[in-house]
């Protein structure tokens, strides 16, 4: 079937009215569509994207689902909607097909695709992924779960761009023909139990970003990562590794302080690894990660040091807030699994006031135990978790309970010592007291903004 016969004249139903929903609305229309829209949540908490909907003259309809949705002749379905809800149930006894918005966009894609998924560092790589291939002269889209949709760029794209799309388990249930040129899993641990209900499904709806891959395809996988190498699915691409602790056989590898990458099976020479700009063991997976991705696209070494010396990291993930009265504050609100608060603490080689809490994805805290001995001072909890943070950690660590981040904020601040760090880093999601994780993060930056009390001349803000 071709693009006019998928989307011309075609009724699009479009389920949720967040920025990718409302992104593949305005594609379709674009495109010859009809598309509607249709979101549970209320007008007023819709605003903006009720008004960008009524410029482009797309019928939507909020605060619930009227039979409407129920006559599209397929839906677009947006990552935040599970599908375990009513509307799904009914659309499929009707026998309507239901895609995700990266399946839907990838359809009018012209340039070719980079995906990334894992549980952990997906922000980060993608973007640097990007930097890398522009640094190349690539023409570059970095989008996806990153915060821009790909069908918000796909109009945009020419045969000779590149899309790299960060992609989410959430988006991967309801793909059909989705295919990258190049895939990546970066790794794989418990996140997202309580919407997939095991590991075992979510580890099967990563899996996904490989099964429409063909010969002359990528598949790249963390030779160093347990899950990711124990039970990788089979692909019909060629399958790449890359490691920071074995060289062999590793398309990407660390030997005697340097990164290397292997470009068309010869190991050439990067940068050294004290070189790159974003720090810790973590941080050189992603590097290495990356290089992987660039090498598949033509990408030279020299370009790829180029960014890896300057690339700053992400915002939200171990980003440097501030240093007040000789305290540091680190915003990594984008830890919504206890593996990232994992990586976190390793990247620390002083004491830590830990903020952590949210809502609970059915996430096991016991791994912070034995890591966090030497390394947490104390933690405060904060959201619905913190009640199973004081049951699984109260014997390890001093615990105290907080009912705004502004207050674990002020806490953490009163007991800290000059040299030592405040670190957010929740190991949860943020939807039982912020909107997401972003702005779980400004709260945090601006509560540190605002700390008046124990300031000295040494104090710095900034990012």
């Amino acid at each position: 079937m071709t693009i006019e016969e998928r989307i011309n004249g075609r009724k699009i139903g479009v389920l949720g009215m967040q920025r990718s929903g409302t992104a593949a609305a305005i594609v379709a229309l674009k495109r010859g569509g009809i598309p509607f829209v249709s979101d549970s949540g209320s007008a007023a908490s819709l605003k903006e994207r009720c008004a960008e909907l009524s410029q482009h003259d797309i019928p939507f309809e909020t605060d619930g689902h009227s039979d409407r949705i129920l006559s599209s002749d397929y839906v677009v379905i947006s990552p935040g909607v599970p599908l375990h809800v009513e509307i799904v149930k009914e659309l499929r006894d009707k026998g309507v097909p239901i895609f995700s918005e990266i399946e839907f966009a990838s359809w009018l894609c012209k340039g070719r695709m980079v995906a990334v998924t894992g549980s952990n560092g997906k922000t980060t790589t993608t973007t640097l992924i990007g930097e890398i291939l522009t640094a190349g002269g690539l023409d570059t889209h970095v989008c996806g779960n990153i915060g821009r949709p790909l069908a918000e760029v796909v109009m945009r794209m020419n045969p000779g761009s590149v899309a790299v799309v960060e992609v989410s388990s959430f988006q991967l249930e309801t793909i059909a023909d989705f295919r990258p040129f190049v895939s990546i899993i970066l790794n794989l641990t418990p996140d997202h139990i309580d919407r997939h209900g095991s590991f075992e499904a979510y580890k099967q709806a990563k899996y996904r970003i490989t099964e429409n891959q063909a010969e002359g395809d990528v598949f790249i996988l963390n030779r160093d990562d347990h899950e990711s190498m124990a039970d990788n699915p089979s692909s019909n691409a060629e399958k790449l590794t890359f490691s920071i602790r074995d060289k062999k056989d590793s398309a990407a590898y660390v030997s005697d302080g340097w990164l290397w990458v292997r470009v068309d099976g010869e190991p050439r020479q990067v940068i050294e690894c004290d070189r790159i700009a974003i720090k810790g063991p973590h941080n050189l997976q992603n590097a290495a990660a990356a290089v992987t991705v660039a090498a598949q696209c033509g990408v030279s070494t020299e370009a790829m040091a180029r960014a890896l010396r300057s690339f700053p990291g992400v915002e939200h993930r171990l980003e440097k807030v501030a240093t007040v009265a000789g305290v540091a504050f680190v915003n990594d609100s984008k830890a919504t699994n206890v593996d990232s608060v994992c990586w976190a603490l390793r990247s620390f080689d002083n004491p830590v006031y830990l903020i952590a809490g949210g809502r609970d994805k059915a996430g096991d805290f016991t791994p912070l135990v034995e890591l966090g001995k030497g390394t947490i001072k104390s933690i405060i909890a904060i959201g619905e978790a913190r009640e199973k943070l004081f049951d699984v950690l109260g014997k390890a660590f001093p615990i105290e309970f907080a009912d705004s981040l502004e207050d674990a904020v002020k806490r953490c601040f009163e007991m800290a010592h000059p040299g030592e760090t405040v670190l957010l880093s929740p190991g949860c999601a943020s939807f039982d007291m912020f909107d997401n994780f972003e702005h779980r993060g400004r709260a945090f930056k601006e509560a540190v903004a605002g700390l008046k009390n124990g300031k000295s001349s040494n104090e710095t803000i900034g990012s």
